[in-house]
């Protein structure tokens, strides 16, 4: 008899475990307590890896610097959506805490810090002021912060904006010794647009949607995002006779940067040329990403191959990318109708990929159930995109502030450099005339854009 009762008892077990391992997010996306609890439970396994992660450098993850930043606006979005303050406290003392002593985010423990890591804290900076996160008691405020990154990324010296190739922009990292320094890439430069733009829309400040101006029409310029086609591309390898063509690497967060930052620039200039730019960067996100053959779930290129897995960064792009679409819907309301049903159909695959191992843990892939790829990454765009679709039950009171609207506008406006009393004045664009870096580089950058691309051409 107790043969038996043991015997049913580990049947009764297994069942359990089985149970267990098919049960997705239960989402309602018509449900806002559905999906406040779906994004509690999506969020909580994401800080675990940053609880995990046992550092007494707040903020600070040692694989990849910057993805802190992604967490912590992953945190800032959940807390946005459903009110919910667990996190505020560690996101508050990290996201100060890697600023620096500078105010810019290239703080001494970040060795080889590139343009886009820089500029993604720069966004997490003015995301924080945009949701009026109470700044600290003492140091720098959120908006000190997102200048900062602002004025160092527009002064050469601080290795940002670069007029010795391609007349202009951003080259990906900021040092010749650094893999990577001869490319102008889409995501420094379309996160440098966007962090433009919304410092001119949270301040109402002309002077950085000049510089937004600046670095859209450059980008068109070269090619890095096709005003035609509205294809964006990822990066344009740097030489002495400029840039050579761009790739045709997509992926879903390079978009999301322009289209976010045109966005701003019509809340900003309510001028309709912009309004034109992000309908077709919107449309052309869409129609590149959101395919019917995965069920119309967001995807990037690397999902159906299964490489994701082999760069912690990619798994991260849509997750930003969705959380993007859902301040543009609160920016400009009348986009809403077109953004929230792509955003719901992503949420449902989302929650049916966040089975692992019992425990709701969130895979890569969004349209096929989970995939056993259990990672920090796929947890943050988990979050990400739970928050994202909160967007049905927002209303104008969820709309980000600005100092028009409520706003803190204390700032050091010499944050990020020792230089300028306030943003910079934009430089006069001059002819190529130096390569900038070596042979060596040019050749080891054009040997990795060719390994990309044969990795990354989706059959």
């Amino acid at each position: 008899m107790i043969k038996d009762a043991g015997h049913m008892a580990i049947v009764a077990l297994h069942i359990l475990l089985l149970t267990s391992c098919v049960y997705a997010l239960d989402l309602n996306v018509d449900n806002q307590e559905s999906i406040k609890d779906a994004g509690s439970t999506a969020t909580y396994n994401m800080m675990t890896w940053y609880k995990e992660n046992g550092t007494d450098n707040p903020g600070f993850i040692s694989r990849s610097w910057w993805e802190g930043a992604a967490l912590f606006l992953a945190c800032l979005n959940y807390w946005h959506a459903t009110n919910d303050t667990t996190y505020n406290e560690d996101v508050s003392v990290g996201l100060q805490h890697q600023g620096g002593s500078g105010g810019d985010y290239i703080p001494s423990w970040a060795i080889g810090v590139g343009n886009d890591d820089q500029m993604f804290w720069g966004l997490a900076a003015i995301t924080a002021a945009e949701y009026n996160l109470p700044n600290r008691p003492s140091g720098d405020t959120w908006l000190t912060l997102a200048e900062g990154v602002f004025n160092n990324q527009i002064s050469p010296k601080g290795g940002g904006w670069d007029t010795s190739i391609c007349g202009g922009g951003l080259r990906w990292q900021k040092e010749v010794w650094q893999g990577g320094y001869t490319l102008k890439n889409a995501v420094s430069n379309g996160g440098f647009f966007m962090l433009a733009a919304r410092l001119a829309w949270y301040t109402q400040k002309e002077e950085y949607a000049k510089w937004a101006e600046k670095v859209w029409d450059w980008s068109t310029t070269v090619n890095l995002v096709d005003n035609k086609t509205w294809a964006v591309a990822d990066s344009a390898p740097g030489g002495p006779d400029g840039c050579s063509l761009p790739d045709n690497i997509r992926w879903t967060y390079n978009y999301g940067t322009y289209l976010s930052g045109a966005a701003y620039m019509y809340a900003y200039t309510n001028d309709s040329k912009w309004l034109n730019i992000t309908n077709n960067l919107m449309e052309s996100l869409f129609t590149t990403f959101f395919l019917p053959k995965y069920g119309g779930v967001i995807t990037d290129p690397c999902e159906a191959s299964g490489q994701c897995y082999k760069d912690a960064n990619w798994p991260l792009f849509k997750g930003l990318t969705v959380s993007w679409l859902a301040d543009i819907a609160l920016i400009i309301p009348s986009l809403k109708e077109k953004i929230l049903p792509k955003l719901q159909v992503s949420a449902e695959g989302a929650a049916k990929s966040c089975t692992g191992n019992g425990q709701n843990l969130c895979g890569n892939r969004w349209y096929s159930g989970y995939d056993g790829q259990n990672s920090m990454e796929n947890a943050i765009s988990g979050s990400q995109m739970m928050s994202a679709i909160m967007l049905k039950f927002f209303d104008s009171s969820s709309k980000p502030v600005s100092t028009a609207t409520g706003g803190n506008g204390t700032s050091n406006p010499n944050a990020g450099t020792r230089q300028s009393s306030g943003p910079a004045q934009l430089p006069t664009v001059t002819t190529v005339d130096r390569a900038g870096v070596g042979i060596l580089t040019v050749l080891f950058v054009a040997g990795m854009v060719g390994a990309v691309i044969f990795l990354y051409n989706d059959p």
